[in-house]
C-alpha cells in the first residue's frame, strides 16, 4: 500500500500544479484585461522622432517593469521539451503577460505625470532567477518596458494609422 501511494503522489502534485496554475494564470489575463482598458488613453508608440505637427509641453522618462516566475508544470514541460528541442509554447504566455503588465505600468506612470502619450518604446526581458542550484534552468523572468512620456499641446496630436504610420 505505501509503494502504492508514492506512484500515485508524483501525479497528484503534477495535476495540482498545472491545475492552480492554469487557474493563476487565467486570472492574470483576465486582470489585465481591466488594467489595459483603463489604459487605452495614453498612447504608446516606437516612433523615435516626433511627426510633424506634434508641439511637446513637457517630458519625462517612464519605468514599467514586472517579475513573473513559472509554475512548477511549466518548469517540468520546459525540462522535458529542452530534451527534445523545439518551441517551449508554455513559456510564452508568461512572457506575454509580463509584457502586457509592464507595458501598463509603464503607461500608468505617465498618467501619473500627466502625460498622455509615451514615444520610443522600449522593452528588454532578462531571467531574473535560477531555480535550481547549478544555475540551469529559469525560475523567473523581469520584463522592463521603458519610453519617454511626453505631454502634446493641445491640438498637435497625431493620430496613429494601421500599420503604424502616423495621420496628421
Amino acid at each position: 500500500m505505501v509503494e502504492f501511494s508514492i506512484y500515485l503522489i508524483t501525479p497528484v502534485m503534477f495535476l495540482g500544479a498545472w491545475i492552480t496554475g492554469t487557474l493563476l494564470e487565467r486570472r492574470h489575463f483576465q486582470d489585465l484585461l481591466r488594467l489595459e482598458s483603463g489604459a487605452r488613453e495614453i498612447l504608446a508608440v516606437t516612433i523615435e522622432e516626433l511627426p510633424n505637427g506634434w508641439e511637446v509641453q513637457d517630458c519625462d522618462l517612464v519605468i514599467g517593469n514586472v517579475v513573473i516566475s513559472q509554475d512548477y508544470f511549466k518548469r517540468i514541460v520546459a525540462s522535458i521539451k529542452g530534451i527534445f528541442g523545439g518551441r517551449i509554447g508554455v513559456y510564452e504566455p508568461l512572457l506575454q503577460r509580463a509584457r502586457r503588465e509592464a507595458v501598463v505600468r509603464m503607461k500608468e506612470q505617465a498618467r501619473i505625470h500627466g502625460h498622455d502619450t509615451v514615444i520610443n518604446v522600449r522593452i528588454e526581458t532578462s531571467a531574473l532567477a535560477r531555480a535550481r542550484s547549478d544555475a540551469k534552468g529559469t525560475a523567473g523572468v523581469e520584463v522592463l518596458a521603458f519610453g519617454t512620456a511626453v505631454t502634446l499641446r493641445a491640438g498637435s496630436r497625431a493620430s496613429i494609422g494601421p500599420g503604424g504610420g502616423v495621420l496628421v
